[in-house]
């Protein structure tokens, strides 16, 4: 018995709209991601990387080709079918951290759960144990604003595994960070991977 490819992104194109002629940023791109698996997206600056990674998000929508997540066409469902898919089944860690910096740690990890309705005491607790899994337990309490740039970029990991989800994408994760604490990151991906996540 097969499993379920977690990501099949078929003939994806995208295009600009511009006043002389659109702009193609992606061309045909197909792919598929099976459970498990770790996956990284190369390229020059301006290739469509992340044009690609806010397609397979449901962040944008392509201009042609479709998306597919654990079997459900993105391009089917509803705006609130859409963002409540985002929401529980996929995570997402940007190169800006896009923390709230009026909230600590703890807070910014749990707002995904309580999003998706998950309990106060439940939503805590899973926090805390995300912090301790990116070895920021003792930084909980902290506002984003008082925090590392590293610290910070952990925190966000934390908050894109929030509600267990099928996917994690990441663009560009290591963006605004030294290459030391870049390093840092990229072992905490792997180790992520070897637990499970795809």
């Amino acid at each position: 018995m097969s499993t379920l490819p977690v990501l099949i992104g078929r003939d994806l194109c995208k295009d600009y709209p511009m006043n002389e002629a659109p702009v193609h940023a992606l061309r045909g791109v197909s792919l598929e991601v099976g459970a498990g698996e770790y996956v990284a997206i190369a390229g020059p600056s301006g290739s469509g990387k992340s044009t690609l990674l806010q397609l397979i998000g449901g962040i944008d929508s392509p201009s042609s080709g479709t998306v597919e997540i654990l079997g459900t066409l993105l391009n089917e469902l509803s705006d609130r079918d859409l963002t409540r898919l985002r929401l529980t089944r996929l995570g997402f860690v940007f190169q800006r951290f896009h923390l709230l910096p009026v909230l600590s740690a703890r807070e910014n990890v749990e707002l995904p759960m309580a999003e998706a309705g998950v309990r106060g005491k439940e939503r805590r607790n899973r926090a805390l144990e995300l912090l301790a899994y990116v070895g920021l337990e003792h930084r909980a309490a902290h506002r984003a604003t008082q925090l590392s740039g590293g610290e910070m970029q952990r925190v966000a990991i934390a908050r894109a595994l929030a509600n267990r989800p099928a996917l994690l994408l990441a663009d560009e994760p290591t963006g605004e960070l030294d290459a030391a604490t870049g390093d840092e990151i990229l072992t905490l991906f792997r180790r992520l991977n070897r637990d499970g996540t795809t």
